[in-house]
């Protein structure tokens, strides 16, 4: 017997880092909900809206975020798996070892 995911029910729980994210079944946008291929999938954070630091001020990251502007990396490249500041947690979530983008005074940020 198949399970049938839902939006809302839980993907997976995260430890990393310090913190913990609970990764739940979704859709990133209402065109996705309504689409003809409208199955839920993970919904990972969204750390440029909504940015998490490690106590020591390392922003995290997921692996598919747009590069900034402290990328280092193959020429061309688009996300933040291809940087070398780029550090591998668990599933596709991470953090950002560049200290441009350390966030000053190291606290954790709830």
């Amino acid at each position: 017997m198949d399970t049938v995911l839902k939006e809302g029910d839980l993907y997976k729980i995260i430890n990393l880092f310090g913190k913990t994210f609970e990764l739940r079944y979704g859709y990133y946008t209402e065109s996705e909900r309504h689409s003809k291929f409208n199955e839920v999938i993970p919904i990972y954070p969204n750390f440029v809206k909504e940015p998490q630091y490690t106590a020591e001020g390392h922003p995290f990251v997921t692996q598919m975020q747009d590069i900034c502007d402290f990328y280092v990396g193959e020429p061309n490249g688009e996300d933040c798996f291809s940087c070398k500041h780029y550090h591998h947690g668990d599933d596709l979530l991470g953090i950002c070892k560049c200290d441009l983008n350390k966030k000053q005074g190291g606290s954790s940020n709830d």
